[in-house]
């Protein structure tokens, strides 16, 4: 007589003797695949998998129309008549705020262009001060960061702004998946850097350290002096 229950018992065993095998053999799979793979792809895949879920198919579409020359977002220009501007990064606490900074201190000098100019976090801490580091190198940029606080992105200031400016691709995406009303606002301030500034991005220095936070604010310093620039030659002169 054959006993059933033998089998049964049988194939459990069977089934975890196999996830313990293919558990190592998932893991070297990976660690042999990060080897092979040229670095960018390997940071292109973690970069997909850290957005969310809505997130991950508009960063897809960033990344190829950019690759195709689809996108220009280097070239792209914001409007003369725009007059209230917002700087983005993720936490408001280095990049954007010493752009609202230094376009503000540019600005005084040329009052008749009117523009407001502020600064928000896509994932502010709100009432958090500056980072030591963007407090010790705003200083050298000849701005203070002490007063600043953080404030968080709302859809408020989204709706009040003419044009918001991104730093990386993060911003971006996230802006465009929050507030898809407004993609028409949302631009790379990388389009003012230098000539020799070849990356879209204006990668974020939190947690890299002081050399490369005085790297960045070198090229937003560049940045705001450009657009402010700009903003002034396509304004007409009022006449009285």
């Amino acid at each position: 007589m054959t006993d059933k229950s033998a089998g049964t018992e049988e194939r459990p065993r069977n089934l975890r003797t196999q996830r313990g095998w293919m558990g190592p053999l998932i893991r070297n799979v990976k660690l042999s695949a990060k080897k092979l793979l040229p670095g960018s792809v390997v940071r292109e895949i973690q970069a997909y998998r850290a957005y969310g879920a809505s997130e991950r198919s508009i960063y897809l579409k960033v990344r190829i129309w950019n690759s195709l020359g689809l996108a220009k977002p280097k070239r792209s220009r914001i409007p003369a008549t725009a007059r209230s501007i917002v700087f983005v990064c993720f936490g408001n606490i280095i990049r954007s705020p010493v752009c609202e900074v230094l376009m503000k201190q540019a600005l005084a000098g040329l009052p008749n262009l009117g523009i407001n100019v502020t600064s928000a976090g896509l994932n502010a801490t709100p009432g958090r001060p500056a980072h030591p580091w963007a407090i010790a190198t705003a200083r050298e940029f000849g701005v203070s960061l002490e007063q600043h606080r953080a404030q968080l992105l709302t859809a408020e200031l989204v709706a009040q702004a003419d044009v918001i400016f991104a730093m990386d691709y993060q911003n971006q995406v996230q802006l465009l998946s929050r507030w898809r009303n407004s993609r028409k606002k949302v631009f790379m301030l990388s389009a003012y850097a230098s000539e020799d500034y070849g990356p879209v991005e204006i990668r974020d220095p939190y947690s890299i350290g002081i050399e490369e936070t005085r790297r960045c604010y070198s090229v937003l310093n560049t940045c705001v002096r450009n657009l402010v620039s700009s903003l002034s030659r396509e304004t007409p002169i009022a006449r009285h």
